[in-house]
């Protein structure tokens, strides 16, 4: 079995790293955890707040400062997944990547180029905010993907939505 885990480094998303993590899985069951970094460019709203006024966006050594700062986030989102999936679940084989583009079109993309059984995401993502100029990712997934989804959401008895490992 083959199950694409897209994950951004949210409580969700650990939340969708343990449901994986607790299944019992078929032998020789895969796991490919992905992140996808939306270019910041597609993200004004980042841009403006992260660099702290308008008249600096323009400024290509913040935005590559920027997109370093974002790559290396979501990187430690990726191998922190791997670490946790790993520990939950040590029968898995486990592989990691980063994808750049819209998550909504690359978590499609990257499941049907890797011919994924399922897919697994959390049932929000970082904040409000992103939602609102994003759209919701998981449910984009829902409507297109070429396989199940499971989408998993917090504990009920967690209101916060953090993840207990």
């Amino acid at each position: 079995m083959k199950i694409l885990l897209a994950i951004d480094g949210s409580a969700c998303s650990d939340n969708a790293v343990c449901e994986v993590g607790r299944h019992p899985w078929p032998p020789g069951t895969e796991v490919r955890i992905i992140t996808v970094d939306a270019p910041l460019d597609t993200l004004p709203w980042r841009l403006s707040h992260a660099a702290g006024s308008v008249a600096r966006i323009g400024s290509p050594s913040v935005y590559d400062q920027l997109v370093q700062e974002e790559r290396a986030q979501m990187n430690n989102a990726l191998l922190r997944a791997a670490e946790s999936l790993r520990n939950l679940a040590p029968q898995l084989s486990i592989s990691v990547a980063l994808i750049e583009g819209s998550p909504k079109e690359k978590i499609i993309e990257e499941a049907q180029r890797w011919a994924a059984d399922m897919i697994v995401v959390g049932s929000q993502g970082r904040g409000a905010i992103r939602s609102l100029f994003l759209g919701s990712v998981s449910l984009a997934v829902v409507l297109n993907a070429p396989c199940s989804v499971l989408v998993v959401r917090p504990p009920a008895d967690n209101a916060t939505g953090e993840a207990k490992l």
